[in-house]
Parts: structure tokens; sequence; C-alpha cells
């Protein structure tokens, strides 16, 4: 019998988890973490685990940075809040989108500054939306998104999700929001079809969808450069320049979401310089501060911005912000983040574990248990089957995945059970090889865990 401690009950009593099974979560209660260190962190019994997932896809620099509490104490202490409504500015919110100017990958006129992807994400909509009526375009607002796509939770941001669990009886998507397939070489392509032919066959489904929707109608296209929590899907080869093309083709504007690949995650400062994609707008959000305080953006082009003023001069106002856009304390922290990645090479040195992160993923994909270990950069998704030839999943209900989870975590290892089986890496950048190594040592353990079980419940032979 599973015996809660106090503090779990107090937990169980006045919290609402989010991505919870909240009914049998009253039984099994919490994983209460006290503190944390590097890539560890500590229960209250003081069992250390490995933060594979760097929080979630977050925490690039690891944990108790003493040179980000400072800044986040410094800042404090000269300027705890200021907002940028009505023309007020302050240091941190200029320069650090001074800075984000400066390494973004594309043209960038201005930084529209919120607190999370999701926030970004509505805002990318609505600047959108906002856009094409300042252009005369009245009819040209449906988003393209795609099928396990994850773009956030608010009402609009959770309609550019496209996961099951994230609209279901929640009355999302709402209008205005249509998907596209999911680029999923291993499951969706056909007998025989190379990469290349995959990616001409999804431009050419996406080509369909705006003809279908009258491409009058259609205004954008978002996509993250490898998508995280829909499994950690990684475009095929030439997916992104196709998907260009029919995008230009129909005057659509392409958004980057950025969110989990932004700042160093696939060995490069923005994921979709390693992919081939070339946005016109971006959407940053938890790397940016190292996760230490909630800060996001949209980077903003010239002809976006051109149509901001347009709209104010004839409304009177740009009637859009948050009480945190741009938030002093977090941006001081945002800026001494990216003042440490590029003063302590972080991406180059997050580059250099790459083939390790690699190599760690092709041992696991030979385990009875793993029908695909994917990823790109450090970022990896382990997708478990019953079995291998066929590529037969386990049905949703076993919870294999979670019962996988669960095993990591007695392992000493923390990672993410995600949609269709898949087991989700994501380590902080600044993890060492050593302490790589000792992750996917603890992975295997739990796998060979969850593979003894399986036998013993007779999933697999």
């Amino acid at each position: 019998m599973n015996v809660l401690s106090n503090l779990a009950v107090r937990d169980i009593e006045t919290l609402v988890h989010p991505y919870t099974n909240l009914a049998t979560f009253r039984d099994t209660g919490p994983l209460v973490i006290e503190r944390a260190r590097g890539v560890y962190v500590y229960d209250t019994d003081g069992k250390d685990y490995i933060e594979g997932m760097a929080g979630l896809w977050c925490t690039a620099l690891g944990y108790g940075n003493e040179e980000l509490v400072e800044a986040a104490a410094a800042q404090m202490r000269k300027l705890s809040f200021a907002h940028l409504f009505t023309g007020r500015s302050h240091d941190p919110a200029i320069e650090l989108a001074e800075k984000l100017k400066e390494i973004a990958p594309v043209p960038v006129s201005k930084v529209f500054f919120c607190s999370s992807g999701s926030e970004a994400n509505d805002t990318q909509m609505k600047l959108v939306w906002y856009m094409n009526n300042a252009l005369g375009r009245p009819r040209k607002k449906k988003i393209v998104s795609r099928q396990r796509a994850y773009h956030g939770v608010t009402v609009a941001a959770a309609s550019l999700t496209g996961l099951p669990a994230n609209h279901a009886d929640f009355d999302v998507p709402i209008a205005g929001v249509i998907h596209t397939d999911c680029p999923h070489y291993y499951r969706n392509a056909i007998d025989g079809e190379s990469e290349e032919d995959f990616a001409t066959r999804l431009a050419q489904q996406l080509e369909g969808l705006i003809l279908r929707e009258d491409p009058d109608t259609v205004a954008a296209f978002i996509a993250e450069p490898v998508m995280g929590a829909g499994g950690v899907i990684v475009p095929p080869v030439t997916y992104f320049e196709k998907i260009a093309q029919v995008c230009e083709k129909y005057d659509l504007l392409m958004i980057a979401d950025e969110v989990i690949t932004g700042f160093g995650r696939l060995g490069r400062m923005f994921g979709c310089e390693v992919v081939g994609y070339r946005p016109h707008t971006i959407s940053i959000a938890k790397a940016l501060s190292s996760a230490y305080l909630p800060i996001a953006g949209v980077l903003v082009p010239q002809r976006m911005y051109d149509a901001l003023v347009d709209e104010s001069r004839k409304i009177g106002a740009f009637g859009h912000g948050f009480t945190y856009s741009g938030h002093p304390v977090a941006a001081a922290v945002a800026l001494k983040t990216l003042e440490i990645f590029a003063r302590d090479c972080i991406v180059d040195k997050a580059a250099a574990l790459m083939p390790q992160f690699r190599a760690g993923l092709n041992r696991l994909e030979q385990h009875p248990l793993v029908g695909e270990a994917r990823g790109l950069g450090l970022v990896g998704g382990i997708e478990l089957v019953a079995d291998k030839r066929t590529k037969r999943p386990f049905d949703p209900k076993l919870g294999v995945a979670m019962r996988c989870v669960a095993a990591a975590q007695a392992e000493g290892l923390i990672v993410r059970a995600l949609i269709g089986d898949t087991i989700s890496l994501c380590p902080p950048l600044i993890i060492s090889a050593q302490e790589l190594e000792l992750l996917f040592e603890r992975l295997g353990r739990a796998l060979d865990r969850t593979l003894a079980w399986a036998k013993s419940d007779r999933l697999v032979d």
C-alpha cells in the first residue's frame, strides 16, 4: 500500500496538476522535488534524479546557476517591476530586444515580449489577423498547423496544437485553424517511399488543403523545426524547403515555433537554421531565460510591424499586451542567460555531445521494445512498440510509456511519456559526457524493467 506523506496529502488537496490523470493521481500522489543543482534534482528523501527533460524542455543551463540568481536579485533591487504600456520602457527590455535582433536567424524589425510560449503563439495569430486587416485582406485569416503539433494551451494556441487530448472536451480548435499532415516518416511514409518523396507528398497535401479552403482565406503556416510534445518528430529531408515553396506560392506567412528548439537545442542558436526552415516570424520562450523566470516573445518582421503602425494610427492604439510583457527582472535574467551562452560557448559544447547522444539513441533502438529512437541535436524520442518488425503499437490504454517513465524514475532519471508511447529526452545543454552516459544507462535499465513487466503480462513474446 502506498502511504502518502503529509506533504503529498497537502498537494492532493490543494493543487490541480497539468497533464496528469487527476483520478489516479489521488492514489499515487506527487514526486516532490526539494532542491536541484546542475543536471540533478533531489526529492524530499534526498534521492537524486538526472533531469532528463531539462524540466519541460527549458532549463538549458541546469539548476542553481548563481549568475542568473544574482542577475534577478540585482534587478529586483534596482527596478522590481515596470511595464511597457503607453510608451513606457526600461533598460533590460530594450537591451534584450537589441540582442535578440542581433542573433536572430532572419531579419527582425521589433520584438514583442510576453511570458509563455502559449502567449507568444496566441500573439502570432492575432498579429496575422491584424496585419491582414491592415492590408485590406479581411478574408485571409486561416492558420495552418499540423497534426501532432504542440503550440500551447491557451484557447488560440490549443487550437493550433494538433493533439487529441488538448482538444477533447475543451471545445477547441476554434474556427479558422486547420491542420495538415504530420511529417513522421517512421509512421506515415508509404512502403518504399524515400524521405524526399515523403516530403514532396506532404507539400502536395498542404497545397491541396490550401486550395480546398481557398487561398484567399489562408494566411499563415506554423511549425516547430522539430516537433516536441507530439513525439519528437524530426522533419524528413527537404521537407521545409518544399513546404516553403507552397507557402510562397499562396502568400502564407511562415511562423517558426522555436519555444523548444531555440537557443542551442539542435546545435545552432535557432532550430530553423538546422532544418532548412526560413520563417518570416519566430516565437521564443523556455531556454531564453533557462526557465529561471517566465519570459517569451515574438520576433516581428518589418512587414508586420508596418501594419501594426498603420492600424495603430487608424484605431488610436495597438490594443494588445500583457502586464508582464518585458518584465525587467525576467528580461535581466534572459540577458544574463544569453551572455553565458556566448561567453561559455554553450551551443558549441552541446553540439560536441551530439554524436554521443545519437550513439545512445542508436543503442536504445536495438532494445526489443523500441521501434524507433529518433532525434536531432540534444532532443530525442524513443517510441515503444509491441512488435519491432511490423511497427505494431501497444494499446494506448495499457500505458506502456508511463510504465517506462515510472521505471526510469525508480532508476533515478526523469523522462516524459508522449503520444504514441514515446519517451522523450531533452537534457540540460550543460550536461557532461559522463552524465549523458549515465542518463542512457539508467534509461536502458528502465526499458529492461518495462520489458520484464510486458512479458509477465504477455504483452510481448
